[in-house]
């Protein structure tokens, strides 16, 4: 399987796993995977699946909605509308 872009993403990856005082070497190897996978999720390079994305969270003591949702979408009540094709 390839890797799944995330061009003109961005994320608070970087941001969460420096103020853990983590490397990226370190939280790549938490998470199972290779120090290049961690530098281009944090570049917005590469969309990561929704279990790297968990672990990723889970390590940082953080969730997948603050570190790769939009602005503001782990606020309590926030309502989101959903399109539902047939």
């Amino acid at each position: 399987m390839g890797r799944t872009s995330a061009k003109g993403r961005h994320n608070a990856v970087r941001a969460a796993r420096t103020a853990s005082g983590l490397t990226q070497a370190e939280l790549a190897g938490a998470v199972g995977v290779t120090r290049q996978t961690v530098v281009a999720v944090e570049a917005g390079d590469y969309a990561p699946s929704v279990y790297l994305a968990l672990a990723i969270a889970a390590r940082l003591g953080s969730t997948v909605e603050q570190l790769f949702g939009e602005p503001g979408a782990d606020r309590p009540g926030r309502e989101v509308d959903v399109e539902v094709g047939r």
